[in-house]
């Protein structure tokens, strides 16, 4: 099978359902940045040491391939039956923050994104999750979006900004403090 089709070359796609859309729509922009943003937590899960986090990554990465399929397909016109995503998604990212927070100290100041790439990876994760979380957001006020997505996303970038303060903590890197220079 061939990966091209050239159906797209004058800036339009196929949703799901096969209703044809411009790339630039709102719809497209929303599954392509969870495209993005998986595709990145696999750089972030081939990155941490940590297998208890890579196993939750590879379900995180199962979920948002899912999102995908749904924010892909034209909710009037598809019939494909698409994998769910369930309040029990967003327990477990959940249940992996309290796990890893149990070992963190207490967060009394904002702190600057780094110190070690590893840290730094899972911070732009996280950027780029709620970059998606704003398309979604964007997207529902024309189209009606499953609720659950937006609680998942939105639980997502927490878990991922909890992953770096453990990720450095694992790796014993200083946090640093944001010190507003005035």
């Amino acid at each position: 099978m061939k990966i091209y089709t050239k159906t797209g070359d004058q800036g339009e796609t196929s949703l799901i359902g096969g209703t044809r859309v411009s790339k630039d729509h709102d719809r497209i922009e929303a599954y392509g940045t969870i495209d993005e943003l998986n595709s990145y937590l696999g750089l972030v899960k081939d990155s941490i040491p940590l297998s208890s986090e890579q196993q939750v990554l590879s379900i995180v990465q199962d979920r948002l391939f899912s999102i995908g399929s749904h924010l892909a397909a034209d909710p009037s016109k598809s019939r494909m039956v698409l994998p769910e995503i369930k309040e029990e998604d967003v327990k477990l990212l959940e249940q992996a923050m309290d796990r890893m927070d149990e070992k963190l100290p207490p967060l009394k100041n904002f702190i600057l994104p780094g110190g070690h790439p590893i840290v730094s990876h899972c911070h732009i994760a996280r950027c780029i999750c709620r970059r998606a979380e704003r398309a979604i957001v964007r997207l529902d006020h024309q189209e009606k979006v499953e609720t659950i997505i937006l609680h998942y996303l939105n639980r997502l970038s927490d878990y991922l900004f909890v992953l770096a303060r453990f990720v450095g903590k694992e790796l014993n890197i200083i946090e640093t403090a944001w010190k507003p220079a005035n």
